[in-house]
């Protein structure tokens, strides 16, 4: 029993020696960190290069591993990306060759049925860039007057253009001036074609902003929005030209919406088809 209350009353002791050590450790720590919040600058930078030289190596050493592991899966995501890449280029590498040759065959093809047929290239067209000078727009005529030059052989009946499409044609020349017929007069008159059913009729004009498709048969299934171009018949306009859009449909007619902005025209151009307006001769020679 004498023996345990000896233990005891040293474990009691021991206890108490700990708990005064640490007391004076955070004394003695804050005191230092007072001294230290004062002490000169040039002291504590100097210590602070001291503590990084030492942990510095210690620093790098740890991040070896991550380092390694981060360049591992910077060279797995790249032969991935590179691996799919490839197999993307391959897919398109096999879809162009196919085109390739598909397209070689066509040529061939089209060179042979050429050669068959005799067939000549038209004559490649040619125009000329003219400004508005002077518009002429009311109930009874949709025209312009246009400034030329006597060098540039513009002729009657040749196409007038406002960038791709078609809004009149040339209706007579005088000298350094022409009129240009538009597409919305009344007197207009051209032969077209729905470019998805290649249902043909002629669109007229009515001095409005609105053209009038008139002839075309019961079954041309026309619809809002489709694209009325040149059919090429008569041998004045070429085919293929855009004229418009189908605006409103009636019973026996068809409302169609210029593409251009006809009353907002300031520069045209006029291009010859080498068509020689054949039907425009054969008109006046009768």
């Amino acid at each position: 029993m004498k023996r345990r209350r000896v233990l005891f009353i040293q474990l009691s002791q021991f206890r108490l020696f700990i708990r005064k050590l640490v007391v004076a450790v955070v004394m003695f720590s804050a005191l230092g960190l007072l001294i230290l919040s004062r002490a000169d600058s040039a002291h504590l930078g100097k210590a602070e290069d001291i503590v990084s030289k030492m942990l510095n190596p210690i620093i790098r050493v740890l991040q070896l591993p991550a380092d390694g592991a981060y360049f591992c899966y910077e060279g797995v995501r790249d032969v991935v990306r590179v691996y799919y890449d490839n197999k993307i280029l391959k897919q398109r590498v096999e879809t162009l060759s196919r085109l390739n040759s598909k397209n070689q065959s066509l040529r061939i093809e089209n060179e042979l049925l050429s050669q068959m047929l005799h067939y000549t290239p038209p004559p490649e067209a040619t125009f000329v860039t003219a400004k508005i000078i002077a518009g002429e727009s009311d109930v009874f005529s949709h025209s312009v007057i246009a400034y030329v030059s006597e060098k540039q052989n513009v002729q009657k009946g040749q196409v007038v253009l406002d960038n791709q499409n078609v809004v009149g044609r040339i209706e007579s020349v005088h000298g350094n001036y022409v009129r240009i017929l538009l597409v919305s007069d009344i007197n207009s008159k051209i032969p077209v074609l729905i470019e998805r059913t290649r249902g043909r009729g002629i669109l007229s004009g009515n001095n409005t902003d609105t053209l009038k498709l008139l002839f075309t048969g019961s079954n041309s299934d026309i619809r809002l929005g489709d694209k009325v171009v040149t059919s090429g018949v008569g041998g004045i306009f070429p085919s293929g030209l855009t004229i418009g859009y189908v605006s409103k449909i009636y019973t026996d007619a068809v409302d169609v919406k210029p593409a251009s902005m006809i009353d907002m025209i300031e520069y045209v151009k006029i291009v010859s088809y080498g068509l020689n307006n054949t039907l425009l001769k054969e008109n006046e020679a009768r």
